[in-house]
């Protein structure tokens, strides 16, 4: 390990500037791909909406099938294992993708196949770069190396979309999916020569007691009020936005007729949008309260979606209104994420971190497949404009559950863990 704590010295430990450079590659094409898969069904294959709601679901599905699995599963192998032997399998499938979408061959049901998969190992892939860092580095170097690793991930998220949507434009569906696979390809290759031997917790006679650990944190957040609320918002905004997303990404290219870059750009926009919002958190509920910041923020980002229904004319005037949606609700939504996660991990025994982080995401995410289900069949029945107005107006039930419960009363100062909490460890 570097023996200063400057910071100078985390970057100075090339396992770490591996770590950041795979994590980066990665990312990038995870996200790149997330816009690249369903523009390929739309674009190359004719793939109707309710079929696109369908690729969203099995892309998604993973995060209901493994998230509460991954985490202990990555604990008993050395994360470099699992990183690169997930950056090898998205490789593959999205580069098997790109050929036979070149030589004509692909069908939808495999591409459904190539979704499931790159879902499937990015699930494994980010519980295990996370577990890494700690392993990595010493634990005054954690949140620096952390900001560096979120760092890259929030520009993923910015570049990602609007460079997936790009070289769908420029090049092709396949040849973009080629190139996202190439990020990973390039991950697959930093990360193997990271040389640090990991130390692994010693590996018990009988196996872990993974389903117990699994229902105290079940347990745990069914029996606070704050956890079981943001679990319960949470729920509901993932299933409304899922469905969204899925009308949301017909919408544009076929009654707004914008090209698959301007979409991607669109997209991008929530970011620089986060980028504010992370700063707002850090400053609005000290001083107005964290039960009002997430009330008001969450009305704020989810109800500017309605504005997308009415837009009609050039793109001279919806592109600007997309880029300020986009930008509004990456600002509000950014600001409750930051705002939540204060208030998950102050209320939450450092016992149970993992687990309550855990249990959040798979109750949380676990609908968005059927959440893009719902998306594709309404636009089906209904059309793009009438579904999109529906499912934007679904998300403002976040906020309403907020408003309900007692969370609307946290104020400027953050709550402790319940007492007699201690025991879940």
């Amino acid at each position: 390990m570097p023996s200063s704590s400057s910071p100078s010295s985390l970057w100075r430990d090339s396992d770490f500037r591996r770590l950041w450079f795979g994590q980066t590659a990665s990312q990038l094409g995870e996200h790149t791909s997330l816009v690249v898969l369903p523009l390929f069904a739309v674009l190359t294959l004719d793939a109707g909406a309710g079929q696109l709601g369908a690729l969203r679901a099995v892309g998604q599905a993973p995060v209901l099938l493994l998230s509460l699995f991954a985490g202990a599963w990555v604990d008993r192998w050395r994360t470099r294992t699992v990183m690169v032997l997930t950056d090898a399998g998205r490789t593959l499938a999205l580069g098997a993708a790109a050929v036979a979408g070149l030589l004509g061959w692909l069908v939808l049901p495999a591409l459904l196949v190539v979704a499931f998969a790159v879902g499937a190992l990015s699930v494994f892939f980010d519980v295990a770069y996370q577990a890494s860092l700690v392993r990595l580095v010493r634990r005054d170097q954690l949140v620096r190396g952390n900001s560096a690793l979120e760092g890259s991930r929030s520009a993923a998220q910015i570049g990602g979309p609007a460079l997936g949507g790009a070289l769908v434009s420029l090049l092709s569906a396949p040849i973009a999916a080629a190139s996202s696979a190439s990020f990973f390809a390039l991950s697959f290759l930093t990360l193997r020569r990271t040389g640090r031997r990991e130390s692994l917790p010693e590996r018990s006679a009988r196996p872990p007691r993974v389903w117990r650990r699994i229902h105290e944190g079940l347990r745990f957040v069914a029996g606070d009020t704050a956890l079981r609320t943001v679990c319960l918002a949470s729920a509901a905004f993932q299933f409304s936005f899922a469905a969204v997303m899925t009308v949301y990404l017909l919408f544009l290219p076929r009654d707004l007729h914008l090209s698959g870059t301007v979409v991607g750009l669109a997209l991008a926009a929530t970011g620089p949008g986060a980028l504010l919002g992370s700063l707002l958190a850090a400053r609005l509920p000290s001083r107005f309260g964290h039960g009002a910041v997430l009330v008001s923020a969450a009305a704020l980002g989810d109800g500017v979606f309605l504005c997308v229904p009415v837009l009609h004319g050039s793109s001279a005037v919806t592109v600007p209104a997309l880029f300020t949606v986009n930008f509004v609700f990456g600002t509000f939504g950014q600001l409750v994420n930051v705002t939540v996660m204060a208030v998950r991990q102050a209320v939450t025994p450092d016992g149970m971190q993992g687990r309550v982080a855990a249990t959040i995401t798979f109750v949380g995410m676990g609908p968005t497949p059927l959440g893009s289900l719902l998306g594709g069949l309404l636009a089906e029945a209904w059309g793009t404009r009438t579904s999109l107005l529906v499912t934007a107006a679904g998300m403002l039930l976040s906020p309403v559950l907020m408003a309900l419960s007692p969370l609307v009363r946290l104020g400027r100062t953050l709550p402790a863990p319940p007492e007699g909490s201690q025991h879940f460890y």
